[in-house]
C-alpha cells in the first residue's frame, strides 16, 4: 500500500475550555494531556515512516508560529495557510489540491485525543483501503454513552472492512441519543476522514462547485515561502464556508464508516478533559497547588495560587493566567458563553 498523506486541520479558538485556551495560544496547542500538546500529539501517531508520508498541516495565519515551532522536529512538513476560516470542506481541498489525485488523505483535526493508538492504526489501515475503492470513509467512535454533543452515522450495509453509511443524524437530543445508542447500529462521528485527492475534489465539484472553482484558483495563485504555502486571498474570500460533512460527506454516494473503539475524545470543553484524565479513587483530578476534603468527583487546575475545595461533587475548577472559572461538569458546554471566553 502507498503511504498515506496526515492532513491535520489545525482552527478554532477553543472557548470551551477558557480560561487555558485563549485565541493566542488555542486548545491544540497546550499540554493537556501529558508532556505533548493535542496536535504534537497528532503529529505523533502519524509519524510511522513506513506507513505516513510527511503531515501536512492546515491553519491560519494566527498560529503559524505556533506551530512551525511545535512541528520543528517533524521532517518535511508543509503548512497551507489559509488566507480566511471557512469551515473544513474548503481547508480539505486545499490540502488535496498540493497531492496527486491517488494520494490517500488522512484528515484529522489537531485537538482531538486518542488514548488507543494500536486501534486508531488499525482503523486507519481498514479507511485506507477502503479508500483505495474511492470510498469517501469517516471514522465511527464507538459510543460509550447517550451523547448530545455529536453527531452520529448510522451503520449500512457491510463492506469489506466496514460498513456503507446509511445516513448522517445531527446531533440528538437526549431521548433520541437513548435511541441512537440502544439499537446498536449508530456511532459517533468522530470528525476524522480517508479518501483519495481526486475522490474529494471530484465529489466536491459535484456538490458544490462554486466552492471547488474558488478553492482551485487560489490554489493556483498561490505563493510559495520556505516551508509554507499561501493560496490566493480573493477568490478563497468569496468562498461560502461549509463542514466537510454537509458540504460532501452526507450528499455523496460513496459515504463509507469504519468504526473504532479508541479511546477518543474531542474535548469539546472541561467535562470532557476531566473525563480522559485519570482520577484518584474519588474521582478526583488535581493540578498545581490543590487541597481537597471531603469531595468526589473534582477536577481543579491551578497555574499558582493554592485552590482549597471542600464538600463538593461534580465541580471543576481552573486558575490560569489571573482568571478563575468554577463551573459543575454538566455547565461546562457553556463555558464558551462566557463574557471573558468571548473577549479572551
Amino acid at each position: 500500500m502507498s503511504l498515506i498523506h496526515p492532513v491535520i486541520l489545525s482552527g478554532g479558538s477553543g472557548t470551551r475550555l477558557w480560561p487555558r485556551s485563549r485565541k493566542h495560544r488555542p486548545k491544540p496547542f497546550l499540554p493537556l494531556l501529558g508532556e505533548r500538546t493535542l496536535f504534537q500529539q497528532s503529529l505523533d501517531r502519524a509519524s510511522d515512516q513506513q506507513r505516513f508520508a510527511a503531515p501536512i498541516i492546515v491553519a491560519g495565519s494566527a498560529h503559524c508560529d505556533l506551530i512551525e515551532d511545535q512541528a520543528c522536529n517533524v521532517s518535511g512538513v508543509r503548512l497551507i495557510v489559509e488566507p480566511a476560516a471557512k469551515n473544513t470542506a474548503p481547508a480539505i481541498a486545499l490540502a488535496a489540491h498540493s497531492l496527486p489525485a491517488e494520494a490517500i488523505m488522512l484528515v484529522c483535526p489537531s485537538d482531538h485525543h486518542i488514548a488507543d493508538e494500536t486501534a486508531f492504526l488499525a482503523g486507519v489501515e481498514q479507511a485506507a483501503e477502503l479508500a483505495m475503492q474511492d470510498y469517501m470513509v469517516a471514522f465511527g467512535i464507538e459510543p460509550t454513552g447517550p451523547e448530545t454533543g455529536y453527531g452520529y452515522i448510522q451503520k449500512g450495509a457491510e463492506l469489506a472492512p466496514g460498513n456503507a453509511v446509511a445516513r448522517f443524524v445531527e446531533k440528538p437530543d437526549i431521548d433520541t441519543a437513548r435511541r441512537l445508542l440502544a439499537d446498536g447500529r449508530h456511532v459517533w462521528n468522530g470528525g476524522i476522514f480517508a479518501f483519495r485527492a481526486g475522490t474529494v475534489l471530484a465529489e466536491l465539484a459535484r456538490y458544490r462547485p462554486a466552492m471547488a472553482e474558488r478553492v482551485a484558483q487560489a490554489w493556483a495563485g498561490a505563493r510559495y515561502q520556505g516551508t509554507q504555502v499561501h493560496p490566493a486571498g480573493e477568490p478563497f474570500a468569496d468562498i461560502v464556508g461549509e463542514s466537510i460533512d454537509y458540504a460532501v460527506m452526507e450528499n455523496t454516494t460513496r459515504a463509507a464508516v469504519v468504526a473504532a473503539d479508541m479511546g477518543w475524545s474531542d474535548i469539546g470543553n472541561w467535562d470532557a478533559l476531566m473525563t480522559a484524565r485519570p482520577g484518584d479513587a474519588q474521582g478526583n483530578r488535581v493540578s498545581g497547588r490543590v487541597d481537597l476534603l471531603d469531595c468526589r468527583n473534582v477536577m481543579v487546575e491551578s497555574d499558582g495560587p493554592r485552590v482549597s475545595v471542600v464538600g463538593l461533587n461534580d465541580v471543576i475548577v481552573v486558575v490560569s493566567d489571573g482568571e478563575v472559572l468554577v463551573t459543575s461538569r454538566g455547565g461546562a458546554q457553556a463555558v464558551g458563553k462566557l463574557p471573558g471566553a468571548a473577549l479572551q
